[in-house]
C-alpha cells in the first residue's frame, strides 16, 4: 500500500528502496462530493506528483505515515483533484517532518510522521481539521471504516486517481491477518496495527494511499501503512493501518503542543 508515484528515473529508484513491497490506493470505494473531506492532506514532491495523504490535525500540523518522507515535498490542503488548480486549495511548503523516534522501517512498527507547515492554514469550508481521538480505542473485528486517497483504483500499471476516492472496509482480527495464508507473521501485525479490508476482497487502500487517515465511527483511529506487495485489494493481504495507541496520541500531543 505505499503512496508513491514515478517522480522520475532516479526518484523512482529512491522510493522503490523506500517504500519497496507496500501497495497503497482505493480500490473498489468511489469518488467522494469535492472538498467534502476537508481534513485530507495531499503531499507531493517538488515536480507536483503524488508522494502521499495525510490528515490535517492543526492548522499547520498534517498527520502522515513515517514512510512519506521525501525532501522537497510540499503539502496541498482543499483539493480534489491532483491535477486542476481548484479555488479551495492551500498550497504549504514544509517548516519539518518528524519521524516518529522508534519507527522501524522492517517491522513497520511506529510507522507515524508529522509534518509541519510553515505557515497556518486558513480554516474553511474546504479545509478543516480533523480532531485527535479522546482515546485509544482499538477498532473490533468487524468494525466499518473508510479509507481515502488519491491513490491507484486497480492493480498492474494503472493510472492513480486524479479525485479523491474512499472505500468502506472491515476491521480484521489480528490472528486472522498474522495466519499463514495472509501475512505469515512476515510482518507481525501487531496491537499497534489495525487490520482491514473485504472478506471476499476487491475493497482495499493502495500504491498512493499511505499516510491517510482510517475512520472508524467517525473518529480517526489510524493512519495507512502498508499493504501485501502489488496485491491491493487480495483476499490475503488487506491493507494494515498504523493504529493511534495512546503511546502514539501521546508523542502526537507533546510534538505539536497540545490539541
Amino acid at each position: 500500500m505505499a503512496a508513491f508515484l514515478t517522480l522520475s528515473a532516479s526518484a523512482a529508484v529512491i522510493l522503490l528502496v523506500i517504500h519497496g513491497g507496500l501497495c497503497v490506493d482505493i480500490i473498489g470505494g468511489k469518488v467522494v462530493e469535492p472538498h467534502s473531506r476537508p481534513f485530507m492532506a495531499l503531499i507531493q514532491a517538488a515536480n507536483g506528483k503524488l508522494i502521499c495523504g495525510g490528515t490535517l490535525i492543526k492548522e499547520n500540523w498534517v498527520l502522515t505515515a513515517a514512510h512519506c518522507y521525501m525532501e522537497g515535498s510540499k503539502v496541498i490542503l482543499g483539493a480534489h483533484s491532483v491535477k486542476a488548480k481548484e479555488k479551495e486549495q492551500q498550497s504549504f511548503q514544509i517548516a519539518k517532518q518528524i519521524r516518529y523516534p522508534h519507527y522501524h522501517a522492517g517491522s513497520k512498527e511506529g510507522d507515524i510522521m508529522l509534518v509541519q507547515l510553515q505557515k497556518r492554514a486558513k480554516v474553511t469550508k474546504a479545509v478543516k481539521c480533523l480532531p485527535l481521538p479522546r482515546s485509544d480505542e482499538d477498532p473490533k473485528p468487524g468494525t466499518i471504516c473508510t479509507a481515502a486517497g488519491w491513490g491507484k483504483t486497480h492493480n498492474g500499471k494503472g493510472m492513480y486517481s486524479d479525485t479523491l476516492r474512499e472505500v468502506n472496509i472491515t476491521v480484521i482480527s489480528r490472528q486472522i491477518c498474522n495466519d499463514k495464508n495472509h501475512y505469515k507473521q512476515k510482518p507481525v501485525i501487531t496491537k499497534n496495527m489495525i487490520c482491514a479490508g473485504d472478506k471476499n476482497g476487491g475493497k482495499d487502500s493502495c500504491n498512493g494511499d499511505s499516510g491517510g487517515p482510517l475512520i472508524c465511527n467517525n473518529v480517526i483511529r489510524g493512519i495507512t501503512a502498508f499493504g501485501k506487495g502489488k496485491k491491493c485489494g487480495a483476499v490475503d493481504g488487506p491493507g494494515v493501518y498504523t493504529r493511534l495507541t495512546k503511546q502514539y496520541l501521546q508523542w502526537i500531543r507533546k510534538t505539536i503542543g497540545g490539541a
